[in-house]
């Protein structure tokens, strides 16, 4: 059965029931009902995923000037948002309306890896299938998740397993819901889901949509919306869902402890630099700035990224306000150059050694891309480094940490050197 749609500060772990098919790996625990569903999860300190020693922050060799986009696939695909890999040579593309398909050695598999347009609701540009994260250890286990909004029009997170007889295809009857948030407007749903270097999973939650946060919800400590939430879904027991310890907000009954970070607007797209754990955070503005936030790893959490208070480094709708104890970002641009930012991942691949060290960031509505280079005085340059008249709804990372680009009216790219 589904479990309860919680309201956004009061959601609470819930599983749905599984589906057996005999052939999911590995087998999931039974699934009680709805009843037994489990409490709201405390703090319970995890002797998994034990977290990384911080890492220093990597300095490229040189800013690039200029890089160019190569088709990988650019026919069979529709309104893709996403794409990701398993830890092998595929490419998994995740589409709007709830399909996931494989890019296999530079071509789109007919069969998709998971169909759940059944259970994915779209009445808005918003809403939909929109990001998936395989388990660290999804060749042990064949977990994978994802975040999509229902036919409620809420936003659910929930796991699912791959077919232990067909590695190209997963079992949609496997779903294990651990998150339903209520959304109370049709934008502004946040949407990925990605694992930390520390092993957790992280949630991106806009602050619920309308426009200005009416409600203030992203500085609402007991309001999972307008956050980043960190969850431990290696916890024994009935539901994947447990609160890490380390988290910053457990000893503080005021606040949800699943918080990670608050103050966010629509956090649609962030990374974790897979050399050193560096977070890049792109939170898309209101009516005049973009942003991309940057913290180091090692970083204990709790961050204000100033919504709504702050758009960008700017006070929003007040001439003066107080930035005491905010996080500004390292990267802004107005609307004249976009109108909405799609955040990127710092290139660590080999193809192309030009482009080490770089960050890329590009606009959802113009195609523009830019390059973030960190500079020695702590600041960090900016430059255009391509128009790509594309609709640039995400960015992706290969195994190998090759880059990509997605093109919401059906394409994959891969970002290249001009140089090498």
């Amino acid at each position: 059965m589904t479990p309860p749609v919680v309201p956004a500060n009061t959601a609470t772990a819930t599983t749905a029931s599984v589906v057996p098919t005999g052939t999911a790996i590995p087998t999931l625990p039974p699934t009680g009902t709805a009843a037994d569903a489990p409490a709201a999860p405390t703090a319970v300190p995890t002797d998994t995923p034990t977290p990384l020693p911080p890492t220093p922050t990597a300095v490229p060799l040189q800013p690039v000037d200029e890089i160019q986009l190569s088709p990988v696939v650019t026919e069979g695909l529709s309104l893709p948002l996403y794409v990701t890999h398993a830890g092998d040579g595929r490419l998994f593309v995740v589409q709007q309306e709830g399909l996931i398909s494989i890019i296999q050695e530079g071509a789109l598999l007919a069969e998709p890896f998971l169909d759940i347009r059944d259970r994915v609701g779209k009445d808005a540009n918003e809403q939909g299938l929109l990001s998936l994260a395989f388990h660290p250890r999804y060749t042990q286990n064949g977990y994978f998740f994802v975040n999509y909004t229902n036919t409620a029009a809420n936003t659910v997170v929930a796991r699912f397993q791959v077919n232990a007889a067909n590695p190209n295809l997963a079992d949609p009857a496997s779903e294990q819901i651990l998150l339903t948030i209520e959304q109370p407007y049709a934008n502004h749903n946040g949407g990925l889901v990605k694992f930390g270097p520390d092993g957790y999973l992280y949630i991106g939650m806009g602050d619920g949509g309308s426009q200005g946060d009416p409600q203030n919800r992203a500085q609402k400590g007991n309001d999972l919306l307008g956050k980043i939430l960190r969850i431990d879904v290696d916890v024994a027991g009935e539901a994947p869902y447990g609160i890490p310890a380390s988290n910053p907000f457990v000893a503080d009954d005021g606040v949800r402890n699943e918080i990670w970070a608050v103050g966010l607007r629509n956090p649609w797209r962030f990374s974790f630099d897979r050399e050193t754990g560096d977070l890049f955070l792109a939170d898309v503005g209101q009516s005049q700035w973009e942003e991309v936030n940057f913290r180091p790893a090692g970083t204990p959490g709790g961050e204000n990224y100033g919504w709504n208070r702050m758009e960008g480094s700017h006070c929003y709708q007040r001439d003066t306000c107080d930035t005491t104890g905010l996080v500004l970002p390292i990267f802004e641009y107005d609307h004249s150059q976009g109108c909405s930012v799609t955040g990127g991942y710092v290139y660590r691949g080999q193809q192309f050694p030009a482009l080490r060290g770089n960050y890329f960031v590009a606009d959802y509505c113009t195609g523009y891309i830019w390059r973030l280079f960190p500079m020695a005085d702590g600041r960090w340059q900016s430059d255009s480094v391509l128009e790509s008249g594309r609709i640039i709804s995400s960015f992706g990372e290969d195994a190998n940490g090759e880059l990509y680009v997605v093109d919401h009216n059906g394409g994959v790219y891969q970002i290249q050197s001009v140089d090498d």
